[in-house]
């Protein structure tokens, strides 16, 4: 309850019964290790936002590039999937740097790993993603190339409902 105080389950369970598709999106970040909550609502639209609190990368969204260009630009060992056409296909969007920053503010997320965020196009259009992590108590954005996956490295999304 502490990462949506003042939303209730009766408000959570309204909106999903509203919108029941959005149902097979949950299930989705569950079963690859995100373990989503609610996190906020949107006071313009009053959609619930749901986001992956695994305190780690989610396990089974990990060894993947940022995008489907980086994949399939690579030329050796290409990675099973990437993060974007990934997170399209599950419903769900990446976080983009102020999402990643206001989950830290709930805890500590991603000590041991890290995640791609959503990464702007001029940074991109150059060959670049971001990624985040938290180390020494710290919320750090870098970059790498967006071809680039590690074991450690996933990403988390969000669904609004």
């Amino acid at each position: 309850m502490e990462r949506h105080e003042s939303i209730t389950w009766a408000d959570a369970r309204a909106r999903l019964e509203a919108h029941p598709e959005k149902l097979w999106s949950l299930e989705r970040m569950a079963s690859t290790g995100g373990e989503p909550d609610v996190v906020g609502r949107d006071d313009a639209t009053g959609e619930v936002i749901f986001v992956d609190c695994s305190k780690q990368s989610p396990k089974g969204r990990r060894s993947l590039c940022y995008d489907r260009a980086a994949r399939e630009a690579r030329k050796k060992f290409p990675p099973a999937d990437d993060a974007v056409s990934m997170a399209a296909a599950m419903g769900i969007e990446l976080l983009n740097e102020v999402e990643y920053r206001a989950l830290q503010r709930l805890g500590a997320f991603d000590t041991t790993t890290s995640s791609w965020i959503a990464t702007p196009s001029a940074i991109r259009d150059l060959g670049g993603a971001l990624f985040c992590d938290r180390r020494y108590d710290t919320v750090f954005v870098y970059h790498n190339g967006a071809d680039s996956y590690y074991g450690a490295r996933g990403f988390r999304g969000s669904l609004r409902v």
